[in-house]
């Protein structure tokens, strides 16, 4: 499948019906998901993947279209109703569970694709629950933050490394009560970070007492 046809597809999928600006729920624009995707469908790195926070599932089910075996985790139960029944319209099947990040025990998996809250809300946990199960579960991870976040995300992810990094705008609709303006364009940044080297050495230090 090509990307712009991955695109075209996950244009369908619905989004939110009713968004918590607490949770920071907006739904990843279709062009920016399948841009994710298909850099890590095209290094082979879409085998098996965990979309942590994954709402109404257009990465998780962006993945399984490319021919990922794909979950999605997600603490909204709507939210993953909604996802199944987007799964369900494009033909593909995607493990979607709820509960929350911080305790579920996941296996090892290849790769995490996410689009975690940036933390502009208080009641948000931010970036930062997110990027540490990811980084214990994960050999690759696949991650979108607000632009400028590099070395903050740098920081937290050692001894992993941001290997690759990728701009783009994306629009942002008006959705609570909160927004100015119909359509805010912001800037963020999509960052691939290794961390299947550094495996032994987090276990290792997750091992000390």
């Amino acid at each position: 499948m090509r990307k712009k046809q991955l695109e075209i597809l996950l244009q369908h999928v619905r989004g939110f019906p009713s968004p918590s600006a607490a949770m920071e729920q907006y739904m990843t624009p279709p062009s920016l998901a399948s841009d994710l995707l298909y850099i890590a469908y095209m290094r082979g790195e879409l085998s098996q993947v965990i979309d942590l926070g994954c709402g109404t599932g257009i990465l998780a089910i962006g993945a399984a279209l490319l021919g990922a075996m794909a979950y999605g985790v997600d603490i909204d139960r709507q939210a993953l109703r909604i996802a199944r029944e987007n799964a369900e319209m494009l033909g593909v099947h995607v493990d979607f569970i709820l509960g929350d990040i911080e305790r579920i025990a996941f296996r090892r998996v290849k790769t995490v694709i996410m689009n975690p809250p940036f933390g502009a809300q208080r009641a948000s946990r931010g970036d930062r629950a997110f990027l540490k199960k990811a980084v214990e579960i994960a050999d690759v991870i696949y991650t979108i933050h607000n632009a400028g976040s590099l070395n903050f995300v740098r920081s937290f992810v050692s001894p992993c490394r941001v290997e690759e990094v990728y701009k783009a705008r994306i629009p942002i609709k008006r959705t609570f009560e909160f927004h100015r303006k119909d359509v805010e364009w912001i800037e963020v940044e999509l960052y691939r970070i290794a961390c299947k080297q550094w495996s032994d050495v987090r276990h290792n230090r997750g091992t000390q007492v």
